[in-house]
């Protein structure tokens, strides 16, 4: 087993992205408190980290890579078997292929391995009480498994094979059985970390919108992750039916809607990391498009939107490949100063760059 900690690309990390994101994923699905936050990233304490793994599997926009931990060739290896084993390593069981904590395997791995049909047993669930990974990876795979049941639901009426999670029958562990029973933990959230209750109080104290600073959001490269790239496969029905889910803390993918009073800011577009939110023109219009198939359930847009009009479905359909979708548009207008065209929420003379340059003049000059 690899001792490494875990790689860390910050590029890719929501923290990076807008420097004020409340984002805690990887902190709180760390056992050890090996992770710590600041406004440009995350950051593992070597000397903590157990290699858990955990981090890599609770990121949803893939900022964390571990060595010890590789799910694309663990499924390269689970398709060539008749039937499939999984072991966390502090168990001690032998099996096909051993994980550092089987909190790490992630919804759409273990709904790839159903969709498949490949009998897999999991090994080393019931003796999380006595493990140092254990609360924390105990809950992950709950969470984990919750989500793999949904999608599997949604798949009805394909018949697919769940995932057993073998109990442990050795008398000389102390530890009982770990339950996995479905516990609704779903995500009605519109930040991470935070309560419908707590945001909806933060819109009404906040009475305008306050223009989110340039320097806050970060630019970076545009990535997927391999959890969206595995959900692709596992969403795609084969009589061609909507593929209906809700809204899920362990799953990577939302569905965003906008309501009324964007401002055209564009943050939530330079703030995406995987192009979910994308911008097309044309010499009259200017519209804004959300492409389902790449977005990792990250929440960093609603995060960014400072009017607080962007919102997650509570349902929606996760078919792959769709076609982007619609989210706002306006038509463009013309500044009467230098003849471009421009866009705002409300008709305006002159664009942003005349009237912040006739500001200045005036600030330094009088008007």
């Amino acid at each position: 087993m690899n001792i490494a900690a875990p790689e860390f690309d910050v590029a890719r990390c929501v923290r990076y992205r807008y420097r004020y994101s409340e984002c805690t994923r990887c902190q709180d699905a760390c056992p050890h408190q090996a992770v710590t936050l600041t406004d440009s990233g995350a950051a593992i304490e070597a000397d903590k980290c157990r290699n858990c793994a955990l981090c890599v599997s609770a990121c949803r926009t893939g900022a964390f890579a571990a060595a010890n931990f590789k799910p694309i060739d663990m499924l390269r290896q689970a398709i060539k078997c008749e039937n499939f084993s999984i072991a966390c390593a502090p168990s001690g069981h032998a099996a096909d292929a051993v994980v550092p904590c089987l909190g790490a395997l992630d919804a759409p791995l273990l709904a790839y391995l159903e969709k498949r049909r490949l009998p897999t047993r999991l090994l080393g669930a019931s003796r999380c009480a006595d493990c140092a990974h254990g609360a924390t990876g105990a809950a992950q795979l709950a969470a984990n498994l919750e989500a793999a049941a949904e999608l599997r639901a949604a798949a009805a009426p394909e018949e697919w094979l769940p995932v057993e999670v073998v109990t442990d029958d050795d008398p000389a562990t102390k530890a009982e059985p770990q339950r996995f029973a479905a516990g609704r933990r779903h995500l009605f959230r519109r930040l991470l970390g935070r309560g419908v209750d707590e945001v909806a109080a933060a819109v009404e104290a906040k009475p305008a919108a306050v223009p989110v600073p340039d320097k806050a959001i970060r630019a970076g490269a545009y990535a997927l992750t391999e959890q969206r790239e595995l959900l692709q496969i596992v969403a795609a029905r084969k009589d061609g039916q909507p593929y209906h889910v809700s809204i899920h803390e362990a799953l990577p993918a939302l569905d965003i809607r906008i309501g009324p009073g964007c401002t055209v800011c564009e943050a939530c577009f330079r703030v995406c990391p995987t192009g979910a939110i994308g911008i097309t023109e044309n010499p009259g219009d200017w519209a804004l498009e959300f492409k389902r198939d790449r977005c990792v359930g990250c929440a960093v847009c609603l995060e960014v939107c400072q009017p607080r009009v962007l919102d997650a479905a509570a349902d929606f359909d996760l078919t792959p490949d769709l076609p982007p979708r619609l989210l706002f548009r306006l038509a463009k207008q013309r500044c009467d100063r230098c003849d471009r065209f421009f866009v705002s929420p409300h008709p305006e003379k002159t664009c942003k760059v005349c009237s912040d340059d006739q500001d200045a003049f005036a600030a330094i000059f009088g008007t």
